[in-house]
Formats: C-alpha cells, sequence, structure tokens
C-alpha cells in the first residue's frame, strides 16, 4: 500500500481513464478490482474508449527526477515498455496500449489508410514510449501495417497464430461472447504473459523476399496450367480428338500454337505435310524427326462430331490455348528469374546441394526456411510447420497419434516433393524408404515420413551453414551403428 503522495503522482503521470474514472494505484495493479462488466476483458475500462482521453506525461527524464523513491521500480516496469494489441481487419484496426502490470493505458480505432497509421504512431509518441520499447503483436503478417510499424522503427514485432487468440479467449470469458477492442485486448495480453513462448518476426532480405515471391507465383501458375489444361482438354475430346495426340504434351507450345491455328478437325485434314514442316519451322519446333509420325497421329481415323458440337466449341478451345500458352511462358520467365535470383543468395550453396530439389525445390526451401536462424530453434519446429510429424494425444494410457492439419501446406507439399525427388540420387533415402514403407498406411504417408527425415537434416546445414555430403552422411550412420565396446 503507497502513500497519498506516492498515488497521486501515480494518478497524475500514468493513468488513462475515461473522465470522471481515476482509479488507485491498487486498480492499476489488480485490473479485477475494477470490477468489469460481464463478458468485458478487465483492462478494457468503461469499454467506451475510442481513443487516449487524457495523457499528461512529461518526458522520461523530468519524471526520473520527481519520482517518490518507493516507486521507482514500478516507473520503470511500466515506462520501459508497452504492449500493443492489434486487431487485423480489411478495414479497420482496433488497437490496445498495455503497461506491464495489465492496465489498458489507451484504445483506439484507426481505419487502414496512411492518416491511421500515422495516428497509431502518433498515439505512441502521446503516451511516451520509443517505438524501440513497443512490444507489438499481429495475427498476420501480410498487411501493410507491419510494413509500416517496422519501417517506424518497431523492432519488436510478434506475429501470433490466430489460434492462439482464439483458445486464450477463455481466460477473460466464459460466455463466448467477443468482439474487435477485446481480441486486440487479448493480443496484447497474451504478448504480455507469454512473451517468452512467442518467436519475434523479422522481416527477411530484399533477395530472400523476392525468391518467396517468385516461389508462390509459380506454384500458382503450375496450378492454374493444370486446371485451364484440364479445361481445354475437355474441349478437345468433345470436338477435336486429334489436336490431343499430335505432340507429346498438350502443355508444350507447339501444340497450343497448333490448336489457335488449326481450331477445327476439317483445317487439320486439309492440312498437307509441307504445311505441316513450315508449322513447325516457324513455330522453332526443337524435333524436325519427329514430325512425320506427328502428322501420321495427325491423320489417323477419329471420331467425328457433328457441325452443332463444332460450333459451340471452336472459339473456346482457341481462347483456353492462347491463356494456357501465356501461363507457361510466364511460368517458364519465372523459373529463368528465380535460378538467377536463387544463385545469388548466401545461402545458395546449402540448398543447392540437398539432393533431388533441382532449379525450383531448392529455392523453394530456402523461402521457407528464410534468413533468422532463431525462428526455428529446433529441428522440430521446422517439421511442424511444415506438417510432416504427426501430432500426439496422449493422456494416461491412452495414446493418439493423428495427421497434423494446422500447418502450412504449401510447406509440406515442397517437403513431400523434395522426399520423391530425393528416391531417384540418394542412397540414404532409398533405405529409410525400404525400411519405412512396409509400416506406412500410404505413399503419401511414407513420402511425409521421409520429408520429416530431410527436414531435420537441412535445418541442420542450415543452421550450421554447410553444404550436404552423402558420403559423410552415410559414415556418420555407420559409425553410429556400430555396436559400442
Amino acid at each position: 500500500m503507497t502513500n497519498g503522495v506516492e498515488q497521486a503522482w501515480f494518478t497524475r503521470h500514468l493513468s488513462v481513464y475515461p473522465v470522471g474514472v481515476q482509479p488507485g494505484i491498487e486498480d492499476l495493479a489488480c485490473p479485477a478490482l475494477r470490477a468489469p462488466a460481464q463478458d468485458r476483458p478487465p483492462g478494457l475500462l468503461g469499454g467506451t474508449v475510442k481513443s487516449v482521453l487524457r495523457i499528461d506525461r512529461p518526458n522520461r527524464d523530468t519524471i526520473a527526477h520527481t519520482t517518490p523513491p518507493g516507486l521507482q521500480p514500478l516507473l520503470k516496469e511500466v515506462h520501459m515498455q508497452v504492449y500493443l494489441g492489434i486487431d487485423w481487419s480489411q478495414r479497420k484496426h482496433d488497437v490496445v496500449f498495455m503497461n506491464q502490470i495489465g492496465a489498458c493505458i489507451a484504445q483506439l480505432t484507426i481505419p487502414h489508410t496512411p492518416d491511421g497509421f500515422l495516428k497509431l504512431d502518433a498515439t505512441r509518441q502521446q503516451i511516451g514510449v520509443s517505438p524501440s520499447d513497443c512490444v507489438v503483436g499481429l495475427e498476420t503478417a501480410h498487411n501493410l501495417l507491419i510494413d509500416f510499424l517496422w519501417d517506424r522503427g518497431y523492432t519488436q514485432v510478434y506475429v501470433i497464430p490466430p489460434n492462439v487468440i482464439k483458445s486464450s479467449q477463455g481466460r477473460y470469458r466464459q460466455s463466448g461472447a467477443r468482439s474487435d477492442p477485446g481480441d486486440a485486448f487479448v493480443v496484447a495480453d497474451v504478448l504480455r504473459t507469454d512473451r517468452g513462448r512467442l518467436q519475434p518476426w523479422f522481416p527477411d532480405s530484399l533477395l530472400t523476399r523476392q525468391i518467396r515471391a517468385k516461389v508462390s507465383m509459380i506454384d500458382h501458375l503450375t496450378r492454374s496450367i493444370v486446371r485451364m489444361s484440364n479445361r481445354l482438354r475437355a474441349v478437345l475430346v468433345r470436338y477435336y480428338p486429334a489436336a490431343l495426340n499430335v505432340f507429346s504434351s498438350l502443355t508444350a507450345q507447339i501444340t497450343l500454337q497448333f490448336i489457335q491455328a488449326y481450331p477445327t478437325p476439317e483445317a487439320a485434314t486439309d492440312l498437307t505435310f509441307a504445311e505441316f514442316q513450315a508449322f513447325a519451322r516457324q513455330h522453332r519446333y526443337p524435333k524436325p524427326k519427329a514430325l512425320p509420325r506427328c502428322f501420321a497421329r495427325l491423320q489417323e481415323p477419329q471420331p467425328k462430331a457433328n457441325l452443332q458440337t463444332i460450333l459451340v466449341y471452336q472459339e473456346e478451345a482457341p481462347l483456353l490455348a492462347s491463356l494456357l500458352l501465356s501461363m507457361v511462358r510466364a511460368k517458364r520467365d519465372a523459373l529463368r528469374e528465380l535460378k538467377v535470383l536463387f544463385s545469388e543468395h548466401p545461402d545458395y550453396p546449402i540448398f543447392s546441394s540437398l539432393p533431388g530439389v533441382g532449379d525450383f525445390l531448392a529455392p523453394a526451401l530456402l523461402a521457407k526456411f528464410g534468413d533468422d536462424r532463431q525462428r526455428f530453434p529446433e529441428p522440430a519446429s521446422v517439421q511442424a510447420l511444415a506438417g510432416t510429424c504427426p501430432v500426439t494425444k496422449a493422456s494416461g494410457k491412452r495414446k493418439v497419434v493423428l495427421f497434423r492439419y494446422a500447418c502450412d501446406r504449401e510447406f509440406r507439399h515442397i517437403a513431400q516433393q523434395w522426399a520423391r525427388c530425393s528416391l531417384s540420387v540418394s542412397v540414404w533415402a532409398n533405405a529409410y524408404w525400404e525400411r519405412t514403407r512396409p509400416h506406412c498406411r500410404s505413399e503419401s504417408h511414407a513420402y511425409r515420413c521421409l520429408a520429416n527425415r530431410w527436414l531435420a537434416i537441412a535445418w541442420k546445414l542450415w543452421q550450421t551453414c554447410q553444404p550436404y555430403d552423402e558420403a559423410y552422411h552415410l559414415r556418420q550412420r555407420a559409425l553410429r551403428s556400430k555396436p559400442r565396446s
């Protein structure tokens, strides 16, 4: 319990409350003594604060000289650290400023505009703390607000998984009610109480972000090409099946150009071999010796569609072929640019040495690992993010191992593809596969098991900045397998 002088000083310098509400130091130290309304987070005073209502604080040097001796430790605790909980949405953000003893010292709602971002920073200046003293918590890193905060000097930024915030809401209310300001309060308080279990967010280098963007675009183009080619295949099967068999692949550029040049069965029927050769030379077909076989497949008897069916689809097929051709070319150019960017990265020797990665999987793995070595303090953290390790639920004598759904699914797909490709070049991977496959439910399960082991190896190489050496790996395994004398 403090005396009247200390309590008056604390109220004058550290309190930010609605008009008419001026609690003492006991209320600030124990928010539960404020007796909030039902379903209201205990730190949200009154529930109607929309911005900072009153801030009467001198600078730190002035406060240090005028602080009563009994409050010096408390001043350092409150003033040196402020927790910002930000509830993210598309058009506006609810922000809660919380001190280290759990009191809500400011709350505001800002629009998703430059003026709104500046209002948040101005509120921080009014409170009297520097950006480096603010510990910021958000639920996503995919927004412009986090770029603004980092550019302004907010170096203590934490991206908290949304399921952590959702599971923590029961700590403050039991009815299940929620609101955006309440979520912002939960973010700030979770950051205050559980900061040691969270990993700070640091932006990767420009080169790594460029590689990540290229990998994401290539993956999106790949999925779009598969979807578009399936549609084109269905259309050609309906009215023009001969176009499917002329060249080796439907997504080959020469095939798509042929469909645009000869969109109907009649146009292909009237085509002579000399004209077919001229078409191939014009589009730089790399296999001129295969042209007789291609033309023979085009002339093979095929079921004929009636005139009405041809009229229905003859415009759609060239359009789909044109769109598909542009995506195939965009993917080719993106892969070429990705290869150049990847070769310039400092971690290129590490990820390019992994067996079976090729030109795409190596930079894709680098993009998922990133630059911050502290983000994954142990291999289990990267395995959990990739979803290659299962979830174990054990209680008493009951133990259940389940498939991990909460993960980066794109990362899991990349890891499994790497495991599949490694079987063609790695002796150790084949030995592990032969030993593990009989105990797995499916090939996908076995690929995940292999990917889980590969990620642990890649994590160690990434931490030590060493390339992979298959011979050294096999020697180390042989030494560990020898019985101890």
